[in-house]
């Protein structure tokens, strides 16, 4: 078997892990084939009368009762039965689990081959399951009829109807005891079981429906005087008629409540689209105006173009034209004019600088992002350096062509990314790991979809992260239930409330209102708590 040290092995290899696994089970059946043979011989050379016991059934529930008692070692004996009757077939029944539903066919060994034959035949390795599916389709067995253990509310003064030393004969085929007979020598402790005493000294509570005696006559129920009829007959039709009025009551409610349910889901999903609509037009809104804020940098661009031509063609003038020609006080005047035109149309263009220090508020790193691809276009372009500075502080890179570049060619990417991110996380039952193989493509750019993120999904990403770093040890805290499937507290729920080393106590949720609330385990009796409906 395989012993994980989580300390030394940092990966584990799948074939490795599922072969040790395997294994252990593999192991726990033999052991547990082998535990038949040396019940067998303790009950047939009765060894346990040299401790004291007078029956096997009591050195059964003493000693063995932290492995189910009578009851799981009658099992166990079934199993050998069925393995013994089956014969060469028998090495392909792999534990008691799968031999139970064969045990009904004991006494009849044909047929026993027959159902293990068919199992075999659909399936190689059959489980539980299929050795069940394929007894009943070799011998077909009608549900068992259940039997109601309520007893009225009267004085118990009836006399035994089962005469003493009665034989009974075990008529029920899931009964481990099938077709043996016994003896009824004691008073039944109720009405619907017979204490059955059989040949090997052992004595047995056997429902009456499992039994089949033709000179005993078995109690259906009581004979009562006319008036308790009559009380009776009263009573259980003002039974049904409050039965029914209520069952009509919680019918309306029902429908009240899930036709309020639907209306409020349906008023929901009508605000949540008008909220979304909303919000789609206001950054409709903000957007058409930040379009409209480019369009007049661009003009603004081409005026300054235009001036800086115009200034260029006036110090080509003033180089051609004579110096004494300038001395003209009108010529003079004139100039003056025209540099304090510039000066105005220069100071009116806007730095935009100050749009990345303080972004606009709605939808801005979408806005921003184009601004800055602008920028750079324009800066290429016309070779303007303040141009590239904007764009190298919007787009958060240096001011150089390459590295403006390389940022440009990053942010292409985030809407594929931010696209990508949220249909992960979008799927039912999302874990850290398939996160990862996502975002892992993104890593350099993972401040901007972040950014693009709602508060929701990088809560969810939090939590999923925290989420794979957890231990799974049964520990203080941890929810449990008991590992047995034979227990009854393999279908309750408890928590850990205090660590003894190798052992665990745990207070169980059922036990709370008894005197008893918790007790204490080993850690291999216990397994996580689900939540499931077992």
């Amino acid at each position: 078997m395989l012993t994980l040290e989580r300390e030394q092995t940092t990966a584990l290899d799948y074939s490795v892990v599922n072969a040790s696994i395997q294994e252990t089970f593999t192991a726990i059946d033999r052991f547990e084939w082998q535990a038949i043979n040396e019940i067998l011989l303790m009950r047939e050379q009765q060894l346990y009368l040299q401790a004291g016991y007078k029956s096997f059934e009591e050195y059964c529930q003493r000693e063995l009762c932290a492995w189910g008692g009578y009851r799981r070692i009658n099992q166990l004996l079934g199993a050998k039965k069925v393995i013994d009757a089956v014969g060469e077939l028998g090495g392909h029944i792999k534990n008691e689990r799968q031999a139970r539903p064969l045990l009904r066919l004991v006494k009849e060994p044909e047929k026993l081959k027959a159902a293990v034959t068919l199992a075999l035949k659909e399936k190689p390795s059959p489980g539980e399951s299929d050795f069940a599916a394929a007894a009943q389709k070799v011998v077909p067995q009608l549900p068992r009829r259940k039997q109601s253990i309520q007893e009225p509310m009267v004085p118990k003064i009836e006399e035994p109807v089962v005469p003493q030393k009665a034989k009974v004969t075990v008529s029920q085929q899931s009964h481990p005891r099938y077709g043996e007979e016994g003896t009824i020598e004691a008073d039944a402790p109720n009405r619907w079981q017979q204490i059955v005493t059989f040949a090997d000294g052992e004595r047995l509570l056997i429902n009456n429906a499992d039994l089949d005696a033709a000179s005993v006559l078995f109690s259906r129920g009581r004979n009562y005087p006319p008036e308790y009829m009559e009380a009776f007959v009263a009573l259980k039709e003002q039974h049904q008629q409050e039965l029914e009025r209520l069952e009509q009551e919680l019918k309306i409610g029902l429908q009240s409540e899930a036709t309020a349910r639907a209306e409020e889901q349906v008023s929901e999903q009508i605000q949540s689209l008008q909220n979304l609509y909303k919000q789609q037009k206001e950054q409709n809104i903000q957007l058409q105006q930040r379009l409209d804020e480019m369009e007049g940098l661009r003009k603004l661009e081409i005026e300054n173009q235009q001036l800086q031509q115009r200034i260029q063609e006036l110090e080509n003038a003033v180089e051609q034209r004579p110096s004494q020609q300038w001395g003209n006080p009108m010529t003079q005047q004139a100039t003056k004019a025209l540099n304090k035109q510039v000066k105005q149309a220069l100071e009116k263009t806007i730095d935009l600088r100050s749009l990345a220090a303080e972004p606009p508020k709605e939808n801005a790193q979408e806005c921003l992002r184009l601004m800055g691809m602008a920028l750079k276009n324009l800066a290429s372009a016309m070779n303007n350096t303040q141009a590239l500075e904007a764009a190298a502080i919007i787009l958060g890179s240096e001011p150089t062509a390459s590295a403006i570049t390389y940022r440009a060619e990053q942010l292409e990417m985030l809407p594929q990314a931010v696209s990508d991110i949220r249909a992960v996380l979008a799927k039912p039952g999302c874990t850290w790991q398939e996160f990862w193989n996502v975002a892992q493509e993104y890593e350099v750019i993972k401040s901007d979809y972040w950014a693009e993120l709602s508060i929701q999904e990088t809560d969810l990403i939090t939590a999923l992260q925290k989420a794979s770093s957890q231990p799974d040890t049964i520990g203080i805290g941890s929810i449990v239930a008991h590992a047995d499937p034979y227990r009854t507290l393999y279908v309750e729920r408890g928590e850990v409330v205090e660590d003894l080393g190798e052992e665990l106590v745990v207070a169980w949720d059922c036990w709370k209102e008894q005197s008893k609330k918790a007790d204490r385990y080993f850690r291999d009796e216990l397994r996580f708590w689900k939540g499931e409906n077992q």
